[in-house]
């Protein structure tokens, strides 16, 4: 094993393939030829003195050498990422682009103006917010940070419960005005409610107004929580809300107070050698800290 031939730029391209598992994406992402990545690839193989990836018509794979690897060489990046910010930075504080993956609903209702604090404070920061229904792979780098309504699992993950956050039943004034206010679960069943499409629901953990009421009575669909709300708002029907969208903002009143017990938990996960670069830091830290705040775990 010659290791007077690895690179850093070596490590990278075996970091991002063995992310993406296809040269081309590599490529793509390097700005170099697929082929460039394949030939670069061989060469670290050859300078190893070992094979780390499996080839096969889906892609490529690491193999057991190959995922040996990745954990030392996920380290060695976190600690380039830290000198880069070290060296690059203008400004007092951490600095740099970070970008954390969550649910539409969390981010537009709740992040979005919370981030403004923050970067008031670290001005060097960016935060890159991007909303998705499913979960994020950190371990391929989609992302820097998830911040989800379940506890995610995978190897060399930072995983951490934040806090947690009630639901409840919203309709406008004039839906009530119109079809009466339940007083009782039982009175449910003849309301009309908003909600998620089922088939096209990803995460479970959206599945909240089946803990309220069994087959309820859907007369607006969306695979978008912000869209049930404004249906709502416009008199569409009852729609169940986490507090942290503050639905009253949006003309809507609480119905059923204290009927409905329905709870989700919020948690961040990361690469855990990320953990180690100040800009992430500060934004874990950041999170931590508003969530405990606003949303405290119960127990």
């Amino acid at each position: 094993m010659n290791f007077n031939r690895l690179s850093w730029d070596d490590l990278r391209i075996f970091l991002i393939v063995a992310r993406t598992g296809n040269l081309s994406k590599a490529g793509r992402q390097l700005g170099i030829d697929h082929s460039t990545v394949g030939r670069r690839i061989s060469a670290l193989e050859d300078a190893l003195a070992t094979p780390i990836f499996e080839r096969d018509r889906l892609g490529y794979r690491l193999n057991t050498q190959g995922r040996d690897m990745l954990a030392h060489v996920e380290a060695i990046e976190a600690s380039v990422l830290t000198l880069g910010d070290a060296l690059e930075s203008g400004e007092p504080g951490p600095a740099g682009h970070v970008r954390i993956a969550t649910m539409e609903g969390i981010a537009s209702l709740y992040l979005s103006e919370q981030f403004v604090t923050l970067k008031r404070t670290n001005p060097g920061l960016t935060v890159e917010l991007v909303t998705s229904a499913h979960d994020v792979r950190i371990s391929q780098r989609e992302a820097d940070l998830f911040l989800g309504f379940f506890q995610p699992s995978g190897t060399n993950l930072d995983v951490r419960k934040l806090g947690e956050f009630e639901l409840r039943l919203y309709a406008h004034p004039d839906y009530l005005a119109r079809h009466g206010t339940p007083s009782s679960l039982a009175e449910l069943e003849a309301h009309t409610f908003v909600g998620y499409i089922a088939d096209l629901i990803q995460l479970d953990a959206v599945r909240w107004l089946d803990e309220a009421i069994v087959h309820p009575h859907i007369g607006f669909y969306s695979s978008s929580m912000l869209a049930q709300m404004f249906s709502a708002a416009a008199g569409g029907g009852i729609v169940m809300l986490p507090l942290f969208a503050r639905a009253e903002r949006f003309g809507l009143q609480e119905v059923l107070t204290g009927h409905t017990h329905v709870r989700r938990e919020i948690w961040l996960s990361s690469s855990q050698y990320l953990q180690r670069v100040p800009r992430i830091r500060a934004v874990v830290a950041f999170l931590s800290e508003i969530i405990a705040r606003d949303y405290p775990s119960s127990s």
